[in-house]
């Protein structure tokens, strides 16, 4: 089957099924998600997320505009090897130089090189972005856009899509033309007209009066949505721009993009599937949402937002006592939606918030004793005594499971400590000097004390290495736990130099079936060395409360 045949039996089977709408998604991360701030993708990059895009059920990527620099022309040339058995890769480009013909214009004929299976052009809507962008005539317009659509659908024989950019502006601007420009591209060939919100600003009720007056006036078009987020508004404007009639969504994963972002369609999608009965995905991909997410995330080389709806790690996190005990009795309570369906996951925050159901919610049935109502209230008392002295356990669950097994009595005592002590050189001059710790201790079940020395990058992670060699003759696993993220951040800030200091660590432990244990924990002190030392020491006893041997 051509690609053409594809998208009209796609087209046929929408128009066929009554039971349950189905939408096109047409991703472009890898093109107008890397016009985001911070954003830049290798070729790497954009052929490992291609085969993402391709495994999530898109059914279109966007993979770059051919021509505009080195990159985006090797990517045609390699995603073609990736066997990809879903989506379909559209290249981007823009109408024709208003000086040449559509077949003698170097960027179409880019495009129809690129081997792409869509191609995806855009062309101007507004009257006033003709007149003082393109500096040509309004009809001189249309006929760029028409010459370029049909040249297009002629020499590659492949679908057209057509951007109506600055759609909605123009729209405002000057109605009559703006149906102009997207009759113009229908009548000479494009297969979807897709209606842009590129400056971001528009309404959802003015979104949906234009998609109306396309409509009417091409009733047969198949239309789709583009809209940017400027107004905080995107999500809205696409769901209100499918229920006017578009049947295309384009948009990027998390809504990465130039200003404030594209639509994000981890939003739009479980949204549509979830609260309207739209199909976006095929059955069964919606629980790979929540992946997909975090994977362009780490592509880009960016953290997202922990509060980023459906996808986010605080999307269904609860942490008011009350919150967690109606959620345990039944979920509809504080969830719009199950966290799995979109492959997430609901988390238990500890805090000196938290009541008895937080604590029972997330360890009673690891240690049971907890339910004893003292011990419960020991528990309780000791997190929010430190949290009010400046502990915080939300990124510190390790930490805090460390308080309920030793109130449970089952917590490790590997080791006593009887002394450490830090060297360290400063001058005038940097230097390069590695910082010499010596930690004094006696492991449980050892032989007597031991005074172990190792230097370090700094005096944490000097301290680390030895603290580390001290307990690996007796826990050799130990050799493979690493530290992997140290932040320190001042507690009370008007003290000054006598302020405390709160550390978080997060260390790794592989394990033989390759699943790796994360440990996140926590010390507070005036000295930012004592602190690091209560988070490394913590972090030891957690890894030997969950993984005691080998």
């Amino acid at each position: 089957m051509t690609s053409s045949q594809t998208v009209s039996a796609a087209s046929a089977e929408r128009s066929t099924n009554t039971d349950q709408r189905l939408l096109e998604i047409y991703d472009t991360t890898l093109r107008d998600g890397s016009q985001g701030e911070g954003v830049n993708f290798s070729l790497a990059d954009k052929l490992a997320l291609s085969k993402l895009l391709d495994w999530l059920g898109v059914h279109y990527i966007e993979g770059g505009w051919p021509g505009s620099n080195p990159k985006d022309e090797a990517y045609f040339r390699e995603v073609r090897s990736l066997g990809l058995k879903h989506a379909k890769i559209s290249a981007f480009g823009s109408t024709r130089h208003a000086k040449n013909p559509a077949d003698g214009d170097p960027n179409l004929r880019k495009l129809v090189d690129s081997g792409a299976d869509v191609i995806c052009i855009f062309g101007k809507t507004w009257d006033l972005h003709v007149r003082e962008a393109l500096r040509v005539s309004l009809d001189d317009n249309l006929a760029m856009i028409g010459t370029s659509v049909a040249y297009l659908a002629k020499a590659t024989g492949r679908p057209v899509f057509y951007d109506a950019e600055h759609f909605f502006d123009g729209f405002k601007a000057n109605p009559g033309y703006a149906l102009d420009t997207v009759a113009a591209a229908h009548a000479a060939g494009a297969q979807r007209l897709v209606l842009c919100d590129t400056n971001g600003g528009s309404l959802p009720d003015q979104v949906v009066a234009a998609v109306a007056a396309v409509r009417a006036r091409l009733p047969s078009a198949i239309l789709g949505i583009h809209v940017h987020n400027d107004g905080g508004l995107a999500v809205a404007n696409t769901l209100a721009a499918v229920a006017a009639g578009c049947d295309q969504i384009q948009g990027t994963i998390n809504g990465i993009g130039e200003r404030c972002g594209n639509v994000d369609l981890c939003a739009v999608i479980a949204n549509a599937e979830l609260k309207l009965g739209w199909r976006c995905l095929p059955e069964g991909r919606l629980v790979r949402l929540t992946e997909a997410s975090r994977a362009v995330w780490e592509r880009a080389n960016m953290v997202g937002p922990n509060n980023q709806p459906f996808v986010g790690r605080s999307a269904f996190a609860h942490k008011g006592g009350i919150h967690v005990s109606a959620v345990q009795r039944n979920a509809l309570t504080y969830e719009h939606v199950a966290p799995e369906t979109i492959g997430n996951e609901r988390r238990v925050l500890v805090s000196e918030l938290s009541g008895r159901s937080s604590v029972q919610a997330k360890l009673a049935d690891r240690y049971p004793a907890l339910k004893e109502d003292a011990k419960m209230r020991a528990v309780l008392d000791e997190v929010m005594g430190k949290e009010n002295r400046g502990w915080s356990f939300e990124s510190a669950e390790s930490s805090f499971e460390l308080i309920a097994a030793r109130q449970a009595g089952v917590a490790p005592e590997p080791f006593v400590l009887h002394h450490y002590r830090v060297s360290a050189h400063g001058g005038d001059e940097a230097r390069q000097d590695l910082v010499e710790a010596t930690v004094k201790i006696t492991v449980a079940g050892g032989n007597g004390p031991e005074l172990r020395v190792a230097e370090g990058h700094g005096p944490v992670d000097a301290l680390w290495h030895a603290l580390r060699s001290a307990l690996v003759p007796r826990h050799p696993h130990l050799e493979a736990l690493h530290l992997m993220d140290y932040k320190v951040r001042v507690v009370d800030s008007a003290d000054g130099t006598a302020a405390r200091v709160r550390t978080l660590v997060e260390s790794h432990l592989p394990a033989a079936d390759g699943s790796v244990l994360v440990i996140t924990t926590i010390g507070v002190n005036e000295d930012i060395i004592a602190a690091s030392w209560e988070a490394l020491t913590e972090a030891v006893n957690f890894a030997l409360l969950r993984r005691p041997t080998v």
